[in-house]
């Protein structure tokens, strides 16, 4: 965030010998220190001193001079008419903004106009049009953490609360977790834009990915009893809606800080205020929402997302649910079952899907209508909108007349067809409406008779003013004559000089110019003031009646609210029908044990790609995989598919595959790809521990697990070994299902010792071979290579590095060079191998409980005694390995396996392999 601290330094030195107006600024200004005061100055908002040439800066606006008695300063303005798109930029730029209009009509005024901050706009409580994304949701969220003397410290779900409200459209959810970690994790789910931080709050957003604002507010508003003060007014039970101290906290005071940046009113539109429990839903982390990209793509080309692919939706209000089942998922099979089989359906009924989709397409974004209505924002334009929309409903629910699933049934019954709303739009709101609702217009002819009379009175005495002109020339013989209307002076009849003989005695003069008099007759005067006074009374009387119809309307609010529900979720199984009929998805069956997937796709890739090599997947028997195979050859986007498809089939859409048989998995862990966090102070190899150390902790047997290179940012020596302890980890103590990508092919070699785990390879064709099992030869080193895309059973035979680096158009004399070390280093294992009884070097050592450590020694190899080392040398070796043994096994027996967590198992593994390397 970018401060503004206080008044102008300008300003606060000379304070005294300011202006009024400038003083009003100062004032201002001083009120509201921590935001950037946009002051109305006539049809401009303007800055003053350095807040001016700030703005001027960021906006990229011409600097200019304000000059009075008390000197010169810069001033920069900005158009009213055109201010929500500066205001984007201020809000990009880090800045809270206070928006200070003029409250009283100028030409009342008796001296200075009064001014006051109307409107605050932060980048979480943006409620204009212009300042967001049609169809998606802007948060501000709150944290905090509960009062140790106010809550039962026995209750750990008491201690860290989130909540998140959507201004624009009156959503407000609230949750809470046992730890900082679990809270953190849900206001990265949420993504806000702005994050209110609670004064005792111990979840620190600092620890976000992204650019969230983080406000501090009133610390009075987080006491229990002032957040339930403020709760009580949107729910006469507070208790109803949160379940401990912290969620009272943070929604309470979340709700306050609404209000305030909403003029200190309360937000009646606000109705669903909806506790959640995380475990409730498929948890993904940031982390996994950023490898996955189910919303942002991480290649350079800023390509398509899984958010993207299934974004077929007819209005906003569906494109903003999409995003909300996408971020959380379904964990309870029944509700999984019935978006299904709604999906079901209505794929096979195509008329009714492009029934539904076209009428949907004529849907406004009801929420963000409803709460303008509720905040009296709303103009006519905005009521025949709704209008338009609820139109929609009665031949929504036609389309859905024959279904036949519970779940479109229950649909279509909760769809109110607000037949009083509609009629009372109808009646009230002209067609075609104006955009103002102060200057008449905007009321429909019969709805109220005093307006039909004062509108008559109006049109007659103009009908009256239209025929003034030919009459009058008639009767005074003069053809020149004229009548006209100006602000200034009203109606008139112009005679020129040449004329002025002939003008009757009843002409009163009102105007002299310089080539024609003006006058007015008493009849003239009296329509004069019938016309202007039916006209303001028509205009005072529309705008009542308008209010009266906006107030109406907004009583309704929570029922138009619950129509937009259903209208959103029809929108989005209908959009994931579709996507399943055009990309050739197919129902997953839910409930198995272990993944099944026979053929499945990439979602996003395969859009992206003339061809697509589908794949199978069986985690059934062995429910960890370890998978090889070179680089390119699509080890990352065969474990993303698979989480992919999970995810798809959570949230209660088809899935691209032939056949998918899954189980219900409670959260998606990936540790995939290579990043820093210098500023945090994280290189990539700590930054990847941290993600391992997150998976290893949390992840149960019901988690999915994708590991890519785990370990490949340290030594061979610590990396292989981090490598096979997470996989021995995983196994024996996790149980999660778990695809492992790696390099490391000795690390395949567990397979054999661990009855859960299997090797996958990845298929590559060198020349008329192809490395379709794992103990194909590597072939001639300058053989070409194709990578086929396509997974098989066992383990790759090479990484093919040096082909890659030829591909990638390394230079020759590098790739030749490459070769022959290869070369070099496979004849030296190959002579080690034939002159040594030692398994070979590329075999990892046993597991131990699988053999003693008096069997092996320190490099990891058989410690069988050769005929080549003399007697002496190998009792003194073995008298110092046995040294060494004994210190690594006393450290052995002293660890309290119960209470290790895994980085400091594996952090204690290296130091023991240091012990042994000595």
């Amino acid at each position: 965030m970018t401060a503004v601290t206080g008044p102008p330094a300008k300003m606060r030195a000379n304070r005294e010998d300011l202006t009024p107006m400038l003083s009003q600024y100062y004032d201002l200004c001083a009120a509201y220190d921590e935001f950037l005061v946009l002051f109305q100055v006539g049809d401009f908002y303007e800055t003053f001193c350095e807040a001016a040439e700030e703005t001027a800066r960021i906006l990229e606006l011409t600097l200019t001079q304000r000059e009075d008695s008390t000197g010169t300063y810069p001033m920069t303005g900005i158009p009213i008419d055109n201010a929500a798109s500066y205001v984007d930029t201020l809000l990009d730029a880090g800045y809270r903004v206070a928006i200070a209009d003029q409250v009283e009509d100028a030409s009342e005024a008796s001296g200075l106009v009064d001014r006051a901050v109307t409107q605050i706009v932060t980048p979480g409580t943006v409620v204009d049009d212009e300042l967001l994304s049609p169809g998606s949701t802007n948060y501000v969220a709150c944290v905090a953490s509960a009062d140790s003397t106010d809550s039962d410290e026995s209750d750990d779900s008491a201690h860290h609360a989130v909540a998140a409200v959507d201004v624009s459209t009156g959503e407000c959810l609230v949750t809470s977790a046992a730890d900082p970690e679990r809270a953190l994790e849900e206001l990265q789910r949420v993504a806000p834009a702005e994050i209110v931080v609670g004064p005792n709050a111990r979840v620190d957003p600092a620890a976000l990915d992204g650019d969230a604002m983080r406000t501090e507010f009133d610390p009075d508003v987080f006491a229990s009893s002032a957040a339930r003060s403020t709760l009580k007014k949107y729910v006469p039970r507070p208790d109803a809606v949160v379940g401990n101290d912290a969620e009272l906290r943070a929604v309470g005071a979340l709700l306050a800080y609404a209000e305030y940046t909403q003029g200190d009113e309360t937000l009646d539109y606000v109705s669903r205020i909806q506790r959640y429990d995380p475990r409730d839903g498929l948890r993904l982390d940031a982390t996994a929402l950023r490898s996955l990209e189910l919303f942002e793509s991480q290649g350079p080309s800023n390509g398509p997302t899984l958010f993207d692919v299934l974004d077929d939706t007819a209005c906003a209000l569906g494109r903003r649910r999409l995003q909300q089942w996408l971020r959380r998922p379904l964990v309870d099979r029944e509700r999984i079952d019935a978006r299904l089989d709604a999906v079901d359906e209505l794929t096979s009924r195509s008329l009714v899907r492009e029934d539904l989709h076209d009428h949907l397409r004529d849907v406004y974004d009801v929420e963000r209508l409803v709460a303008r209505v509720s905040r009296g924002r709303a103009n006519a334009r905005d009521l025949r909108s709704l209008k338009a929309t609820l139109d929609v409903v009665p031949d929504v629910k036609d389309a859905l007349e024959d279904a036949d699933c519970d779940r479109l049934l229950s649909l279509r019954d909760s769809l109110d067809e607000l037949d009083d709303v509609r009629d009372l739009i109808g009646r009230a709101i002209a067609s075609d409406p104006p955009m103002e609702i102060t200057e008449g217009g905007v009321i429909e002819e019969g709805f109220d008779a005093e307006l039909d009379d004062l509108r008559a009175t109006e049109r007659e005495g103009r009908q009256w003013v239209a025929d003034l002109e030919s009459s009058e020339r008639e009767r005074t013989g003069i053809d020149s004559l004229s009548v006209g209307h100006n602000q200034v002076h009203g109606y008139y009849i112009e005679v020129t000089n040449a004329n002025l003989d002939s003008v009757p005695d009843d002409y009163t003069r009102r105007q002299t110019l310089k080539n024609s008099e003006r006058f007015y007759t008493p009849e003239l005067k009296r329509r004069e003031d019938e016309i202007f006074g039916a006209s303001e009374r028509a205009d005072a009387l529309e705008y009542e009646l308008f209010r009266e119809v906006r107030g109406d309307v907004g009583e309704e609010s929570e029922r138009i609210q619950s129509v937009a529900d259903a209208l959103a979720t029809i929108d989005v199984l209908t959009t994931l029908a579709s996507v399943a009929v055009e990309n050739d998805y197919t129902r997953p069956e839910l409930g198995a044990d272990g993944i099944a997937i026979d053929g499945g796709r990439h979602p996003v890739v395969e859009r992206q790609q003339d061809s697509f090599v589908p794949n199978p997947t069986d985690l059934t028997e062995s429910r960890l995989a370890l998978v090889t195979g070179p680089n390119m050859s699509g080890k990352s986007t065969y474990m993303r598919q698979v989480a992919l498809i999970v995810v798809l089939a959570q949230v209660g859409s088809f899935v691209p595959a032939n056949a998918a048989r899954l189980p219900v998995v409670d959260r998606v862990f990936t540790r995939v790809g290579a990043s820093d966090d210098i500023a945090g102070g994280q290189s990539t190899f700590m930054r990847e521990m941290s993600e391992l150390t997150t998976i290893l902790h949390h992840a149960t047997e019901n988690s999915l697990v994708l590991l890519d290179e785990v370990g490949r940012g340290t030594s061979t020596t610590d990396g292989l070994a981090i490598a096979r302890a997470t996989t021995e980890f995983l196994h024996d103590e996790v149980g999660a299902t778990t695809l492992f990508a790696t390099h490391y092919h000795e690390l395949t070699a567990v397979a054999d010792d661990l009855p859960g785990v299997q090797n996958l390879h990845f298929t590559v064709e060198r020349g008329d071979r192809s490395d379709d099992e794992s103990n194909t030869p590597n072939g001639d080193a300058d053989s070409d290579v194709t990578f086929l895309h396509r997974v098989a059973e066992g383990a790759s035979s090479s990484s093919y590095g040096v082909e890659v680096a030829r591909m990638a158009g390394v230079p020759s004399s590098v790739v030749a060079r490459s070769e022959e070390l290869v070369a070099d280093s496979q004849s030296g294992d190959e002579s080690g191998a034939n002159s040594a009884t030692a398994n070979d070097s590329e075999t990892p050592p046993p597991r131990p409980e699988n053999a003693s450590l008096a069997s092996f020694s320190a490099n990891g190899h058989s410690a069988e005694r050769t005929d080549e080392t003399p007697i002496a040398a190998e009792q003194q070796s073995a008298d110092s390995t046995d040294d060494h043994l004994r210190d690594v096994a006393e450290t052995l027996r002293s660890v309290d396996v119960a209470t290790t967590t895994p980085l400091e198992a594996l952090t204690l593994l290296n130091d023991l392999q240091r012990t042994l390397d000595e």
